[in-house]
């Protein structure tokens, strides 16, 4: 699950993490009460949106370009007034694309002095099963690229997880970015305080760019923090932090009904039961040179009734055919052409529909499809409906 820029802030003040002071608009009314209340002079105005890029991205009203994403202000009337004129625009970034999103919140903080500007990210590492602390001078600029071009410049610490974070991890990374004595003990410090709160709120990223030294203190100027899903169980809190409006509507009502279902490019719908056999039958597609719309998977204990919604969810999705690709184990063929009985019986299918199910009850799943007269294109393997999809698809 992500979160917005100002409610990662939050969590880290909670820690004990320094974070400049910075106030969210929601709408004119919450620009009212502030007014009076931005004495400073010096204010950075910021889309919040779940979206990187944001300080090269364009916001736009009516087709027209009104703001950058990022904006640098010299009043609270200047400030406010960019406020304005971001709430309600679409911002688009290299990674929203030209879909854009969005603008309905903006955050208002309090500008900092800048001597030195840094990158510190803590992520899961999954091929050395650790806990990875990353840092670099590139702060403030895209860390991809800095990745690609220049991977010397990132340093990383891997923490053993019954060992936890030690002040030498900190030493080794502060040694690396050069820092004086000063800096490096107020850098353990900052470090130290965001693994914690990285364990504690079951993160599977917090990244902080930029991290900045004042001169007298490091602060968080910037903050992303992605928590793993299949912990928030135990942090119902976090949940209350969930903007839907950032999310896939389609996979919004899919999670509602317990379906994991992702949303590609392509224009050929994917229904499967599992994980593994969804990545390959999207593989297989792609080689017979169809682009895949969808990722849904139905999962081990999938009904007629939620084999329906998969369907229902998918034809939302604007395709240009579908692939049921289902093996049946847990899941019953049976029960998987009943729920495509079930689905279709109440509309009409204009669309190509290639199945193949394979497994357990898959004579009983034939039977049942082939008596409901239904307009299905079946399939003797996953290669067979693979090439017979994309091929219909292209007529």
């Amino acid at each position: 699950m992500k979160i917005h820029e100002f409610q990662a802030k939050r969590l880290l003040a909670a820690g004990g993490i320094p974070c400049p002071e910075g106030h969210v608009i929601h709408s004119d009314a919450d620009s009212e009460k502030l007014k009076g209340a931005l004495s400073d002079r010096l204010w950075v105005v910021k889309a919040q949106v779940h979206a990187g890029g944001r300080g090269k991205g364009r916001i736009y009203k009516d087709g027209n370009e009104v703001s950058r994403g990022v904006q640098l202000t010299h009043s609270e009337a200047e400030a406010l007034a960019a406020a304005a004129r971001m709430l309600g625009g679409k911002l688009v970034t290299v990674q929203t694309g030209e879909a854009g999103k969005i603008v309905h919140k903006v955050l208002v903080e309090k500008g900092v002095e800048i001597a030195a500007e840094f990158y510190l990210a803590i992520i899961v590492d999954r091929e050395t099963s650790r806990v990875a602390v990353m840092a670099s001078t590139e702060g403030g600029t895209e860390i991809e690229e800095v990745a690609a071009l220049t991977p010397e410049k990132i340093h990383t610490e891997y923490i053993d997880p019954l060992l936890g974070f030690k002040g030498y991890h900190a030493r080794n990374l502060a040694s690396k970015l050069q820092l004086d004595p000063g800096q490096t003990r107020d850098f353990g410090g900052f470090v130290a305080a965001l693994y914690n709160l990285f364990l504690e709120k079951d993160c599977s990223m917090l990244e902080v760019n930029p991290l900045v030294w004042t001169g007298e203190q490091f602060l968080a100027v910037d903050a992303k923090v992605n928590f793993d899903d299949n912990a928030l169980y135990r942090h119902p809190a976090l949940l209350d932090m969930r903007d839907l409006s950032e999310e896939e509507p389609l996979e919004v009502e899919a999670a509602a009904v317990q379906l994991n279902y992702i949303k590609l490019d392509g224009d050929i719908g994917c229904l499967v039961n599992g994980a593994g056999l969804a990545m390959a039958t999207m593989d297989t597609i792609k080689e017979f040179g169809g682009e895949p719309a969808n990722f849904l998977d139905v999962g081990g204990t999938a009904t007629a009734e939620n084999v329906a919604k998969s369907f229902e969810i998918m034809l939302k999705d604007d395709v240009s055919g579908i692939f049921v690709n289902v093996f049946g184990g847990i899941v019953r063929c049976d029960v998987v052409a009943q729920g495509l009985v079930d689905a279709l019986g109440s509309m009409e299918l204009t669309i190509p529909l290639v199945v193949r199910l394979a497994g357990n009850r898959m004579r009983e799943a034939v039977a049942l499809l082939e008596k409901s007269g239904l307009p299905i294109i079946t399939a003797s393997d996953m290669k067979d409906g693979a090439e017979k999809i994309v091929a219909a698809c292209r007529r």
